[in-house]
């Protein structure tokens, strides 16, 4: 038995008259009881006639105890099912007549969503879409997408029901009305559980997105936007202004006689339902961490291409991404590390922090063990770069790679060339310089891709390690963000001071190594 009142009736018939399907008839009702809609629309028709046949049940008296037929407009004629008696007034319809074509109509409120594609065979064809998609996941998130004129059409028949309800001294308001996508997943959430084997959770990372469309109904929208024009705005990212948020927007301005005047009282029955235009599969992002070592001089970080055309053979991110996208069966990924080294600088000791985030995994749950393996893989493939520490870390937990980027510290090993020659007692000084503020105009050799300014950098300290008359090692132990080479040969004067007007000569760097990050992220794991 549903859960319908006495006074329920006369809106009841109203909305079987102006076209709703029985699902709508019970969202207009305000029942909340999702049991109700899972009912079949053959067994929820059955229930709403049991209902308005039940003699149990008398009718309360309308405002001036006018019949209902007393009540109807001379306008409502204009549904098929009306004529006039021989006093003029309009004739109620048969509770069999509202009940004869209900199980093919189109719904004129949701446009058929809430019936046949709140079924089996909707559900059907979504998993059918899930399963081909290749996904592997232990949860999903159930979304919708409804063409906006579904608003319009809510909205027209809500006045109807406040008319309706207000000749009774009910007071209704539209957000006691159940919403369709609430009353859709109600429905469609259990069908979905069992027909894929898992539960519909909303904190769930894989996504599955159904988008109605309704072309016979597009143009249901168009007056809003001549009595609300500011609600309607052309922006470059949406094909048409008539978004969801716009209407929204606009039936909130708009008046009820208003409104009245623009949009036909008698909903027009559309002649079919709403089309799935899209089903969409999509998993969040996951996260993978860890600290690679580059001993190659000919590597770059990332691909290096320029004016399409590859100047390396291969990268960092290539060598670590790809097999990482095999094993997450992912197509894009995003890398970002703690900093980056130029393409003839090794990075040494501990290796650099990175993150790679993959774009839409299709696999997502692994063992630490399989990550181990992966990260030998690596190792194994290529003499280039060694990886340490890969692990799937949290989003939020990459923030900690970023954190107070310009206070860490980086040491840096440098084989350096003087133009003068040198003797041991002349570079020893060196070592007692510390925290060197200097002066870095943006390097030439960058100011393609960075903005030009005068950054101040630190160089900590320095330790020296003479090797001939014009060769010497430079240890140095800098700011993050410090251009060591620039600090070296002084880049035509751009960064001051730097090695060259310390010593008085010619200064310039032939091999730099980076030898630490000082990063504590991420975690270390036991090898």
């Amino acid at each position: 038995m549903l859960p319908l009142l006495e006074k329920d009736k006369i809106v009841v018939q109203a909305l079987l008259k102006a076209g709703s399907c029985p699902r709508c008839v019970l969202r207009f009702c305000c029942v909340g009881n999702p049991a109700s809609y899972k009912l079949s629309s053959k067994e929820l028709s059955t229930a709403l006639y049991k209902f308005l046949n039940d003699n149990e049940y008398k009718s309360e008296p309308m405002a001036n105890d006018q019949p209902l037929c007393k009540k109807l407009r001379l306008e409502d004629c204009e549904n098929k099912d009306m004529d006039l008696d021989k006093n003029g007034a309009a004739k109620v319809p048969s509770n069999e007549a509202l009940f004869a074509d209900v199980g093919v109509r189109t719904c004129t409120v949701c446009l058929g969503v809430l019936q046949d594609l709140g079924e089996n065979d909707f559900v059907k064809k979504v998993c059918g879409k899930v399963e081909s998609a290749g996904y592997h996941f232990s949860s999903l998130v159930f979304s919708v997408s409804l063409p906006p004129q579904l608003l319009v059409r809510e909205h027209a028949t809500w006045l109807l029901v406040k008319q309706e309800a207000g000749q009774q001294g009910s007071f209704l308001t539209k957000g006691d009305i159940l919403q369709i996508k609430e009353v859709f997943k109600w429905i469609t959430h259990p069908l979905l559980s069992e027909e894929l084997g898992v539960p519909v959770d909303a904190k769930s990372l894989f996504e599955v997105s159904v988008v109605f469309a309704h072309p016979e109904t597009d143009g249901d929208c168009h007056f809003l936007a001549t009595v609300c024009r500011d609600c309607f705005r052309p922006t470059k990212n949406k094909q048409s202004i008539f978004t969801r948020m716009a209407v929204v927007k606009a039936l909130e301005k708009i008046k009820d006689d208003e409104f009245l005047e623009q949009f036909p009282r008698q909903l027009v029955a559309p002649k079919g339902s709403c089309t799935v235009q899209e089903i969409h599969c999509a998993h969040n992002s996951v996260y993978v961490a860890g600290r690679y070592n580059k001993y190659s001089r000919t590597l770059p970080q990332t691909p290096w291409v320029i004016d399409g055309e590859r100047k390396m053979e291969s990268s960092v991110e290539e060598l670590i991404g790809e097999p990482l996208k095999k094993l997450f069966e992912v197509d894009n990924l995003n890398f970002s590390s703690s900093g980056r080294e130029d393409v003839d600088v090794r990075a040494l000791g501990n290796g650099r922090p990175f993150a790679i985030e993959l774009l839409n995994p299709h696999r997502t749950s692994f063992l630490q063990k399989e990550i181990k393996e992966l990260q030998q893989k690596i190792n194994n493939s290529t003499d280039k770069i060694r990886v340490r520490d890969l692990q799937i870390v949290t989003r939020e937990a990459i923030g900690h790679m970023k954190e107070g980027e310009e206070e860490k510290t980086k040491s840096y090993s440098a084989l350096i060339w003087t133009e003068k020659p040198i003797e041991r007692n002349d570079i020893t000084f060196l070592q007692d310089i510390k925290d060197l503020k200097i002066d870095q105009k943006t390097p030439l050799r960058v100011l393609h891709r960075r903005p030009l300014a005068v950054r101040i950098r630190v160089i900590h300290n320095m330790k020296v390690e003479y090797v001939d008359q014009h060769h010497f090692r430079l240890y140095l132990k800098t700011q993050a963000g410090s251009y060591v080479k620039e600090f070296v040969h002084g880049d035509f004067g751009r960064t001051k001071p730097n090695l060259g007007t310390l010593m008085n000569t010619t200064a310039d760097i032939l091999e730099l190594d980076v030898l630490s990050v000082d990063v504590d992220w991420p975690p270390k794991l036991d090898e």
